[in-house]
């Protein structure tokens, strides 16, 4: 299913707005990617095709209840979370920014689309939960325009630009594996990384206080417990983030088995449902 049981992540509104400054971090202007020990040049990366395609599912398992990523390319609506609409494969918000931006990419690389007189109505409703200018015919153009495989682009490289490249990037910097850049990412996805203590920088801060990465000389195991229980102290501030299973029976799941490297067969639940991917 898409729609009802679609996970509300709040606080994104002072978060990602934020969280685009990561972008920069494909180019290595933010975060320097180091090799450690404890992250080998052998070892592979999330960033890895299959291991990205894995990403996907398990992102999509927690905020579409569903593996079929792609399917979400035409999801919109507006969930009552202070967003505004959320929409695409990563829950684009027109409140909170990354829509907008998305929009606008689109539009430079394909100007005249079905979205792009829309551009003005994003501009003005961003920062708030206002359907000003976009209803009530923008949900069923976004449906129109994740046709075209032009937008279906800008949402991967819109995805990868804010949140999976910086989450890549810094769990490298960190000495961490496949399972460790994942964790990192869902973070990203749900809280952003604004200055709030909810954002992914705070939560990160919060676990180094009691653990080190492998980058550091720490277990890769114990900080990345560390960092989880970080993540659900984090969800745990907001009503709609009281449902921890992501964390609880997902991530720990394969933390407990010691599959670090994000290797199938996978088996968790999200909510009580259960998912493989063998």
């Amino acid at each position: 299913m898409v729609n009802a049981d679609r996970e509300k992540p709040p606080g994104r509104l002072s978060r990602r707005a934020v969280v685009a400054a990561l972008g920069a971090v494909g180019s290595g202007v933010l975060f320097a990617v180091t090799r450690t020990g404890s992250a080998s040049a052998a070892a592979t990366g999330l960033d890895d095709p299959a291991k990205k395609e894995i990403a996907m599912k398990l992102v999509s398992s927690a905020e579409n209840s569903s593996l079929d990523w792609k399917a979400q390319y035409k999801y919109i609506e507006d969930i009552g979370d202070g967003r505004g609409y959320t929409a695409g494969i990563i829950g684009f918000c027109s409140g909170t920014g990354d829509m907008l931006d998305l929009v606008q990419l689109y539009t430079d690389r394909k100007p005249g689309n079905v979205l792009a007189k829309y551009l003005p109505a994003l501009r003005r409703v961003n920062g708030t939960d206002s359907h000003a200018g976009l209803d009530p015919d923008y949900p069923g153009d976004w449906r129109k325009a994740a046709q075209d495989t032009a937008f279906q682009q800008a949402q991967n490289d819109e995805r990868d630009r804010v949140y999976f490249n910086p989450a890549v990037a810094r769990g490298r910097t960190d000495g961490l594996r496949a399972l460790g850049q994942f964790i990192y990412y869902d973070a990203l996805v749900m809280h952003g990384d604004g200055d709030d203590p909810t954002g992914f920088r705070n939560i990160r801060k919060r676990a180094l206080r009691s653990a080190q990465p492998p980058a550091q000389g720490g277990s890769e195991t114990t900080y990345l417990n560390a960092f989880l229980d970080a993540r659900v102290w984090a969800m745990k501030q907001e009503e709609a983030h009281s449902d921890t299973s992501r964390v609880d029976t997902e991530q720990r799941v394969f933390l407990r088995k010691g599959n670090l490297d994000l290797n199938t067969p996978l088996d968790w639940k999200v909510y009580g449902d259960a998912y493989h991917i063998g």
